[in-house]
This record gives structure tokens, C-alpha cells and sequence, in this order.
């Protein structure tokens, strides 16, 4: 498994795609479009957030709002070579491990390393059950 990070656009820091919530769409499809115009990454995006994690956005005019992220993991299945913010950006892959060291954000770090772990092989049968 891979993590793609982008660049802040104002710090240059390691970030995750993400954006604000957008009118008419749900969540997961707004990550999905935030994923495109951010990260030139198209895929498969799924409707199962894998976790939450919460930071102090600093606005332009210097206000501190508190935001909480959903995270939707996303089947990457093409980078485009030109994208929206592209000029503005760079993007990397990370192994989960490496993603976590490179972020600010602490909870943030801690939901990456739980993707280093490997899943816990079950049941078909008891995957079917939990979900019926």
C-alpha cells in the first residue's frame, strides 16, 4: 500500500488531499474531486471513511478554524500529467510509514500507521454476517 501526499500550497508542508464540503455532494465525492484537482488522481474512491482526524486551519486573514477531516481511501487508477493545481503543488508516494513521519498532523501520523499494519485475515462468512 501507498500513500500520495501533495504539498501545502502555502507552506509546502506534506498534506493529504483535502477540501471543504461541497454543496450537492457527498462527502466521498468530494474527496474524490478534491483528490483530482489537487493530486491529478483518478480512481475509485470508496463510501467507507477509514478515520477522522482533527487541525487548526489557519485562514489568510489569520483566523484559527478548528476542522475535522474524513478520510476516504481511494484506488488509484491514473495520475494525469496536467492538473488543476499542478504548478501550484508536488505529489509523492509514501509507504504508510514514511506519509506518517512527513505529516504535522499527530492523529493524522497515528491513522497512517495503522495502514503499515497488515489486515488481519477472516472468514468470508463472518465478513458476510457482521455486514447483514
Amino acid at each position: 500500500m501507498q500513500i500520495l501526499l501533495v504539498t501545502s500550497r502555502d507552506t509546502g508542508r506534506w498534506v493529504m488531499p483535502k477540501g471543504w464540503t461541497m454543496d450537492g455532494h457527498k462527502p466521498w465525492a468530494a474527496a474524490e474531486i478534491e483528490a483530482l484537482e489537487e493530486a491529478g488522481a483518478t480512481g475509485y474512491i470508496s463510501q467507507e471513511e477509514i478515520g477522522v482526524y482533527r487541525y487548526p486551519k489557519i485562514m489568510d486573514n489569520g483566523a484559527i478554524v478548528p476542522c475535522r477531516v474524513r478520510i476516504y481511501p481511494m484506488i488509484v487508477e491514473k495520475l494525469k500529467r496536467d492538473w488543476k493545481e499542478r504548478k501550484e503543488r508536488k505529489r509523492q508516494w509514501f509507504s504508510p510509514r514514511s506519509a506518517a513521519k512527513k505529516v504535522d498532523e499527530e492523529d493524522l501520523s497515528k491513522l497512517l500507521l495503522t495502514l503499515a499494519k497488515k489486515p488481519k485475515k477472516q472468514p468470508v462468512i463472518q465478513n458476510l454476517l457482521r455486514t447483514a
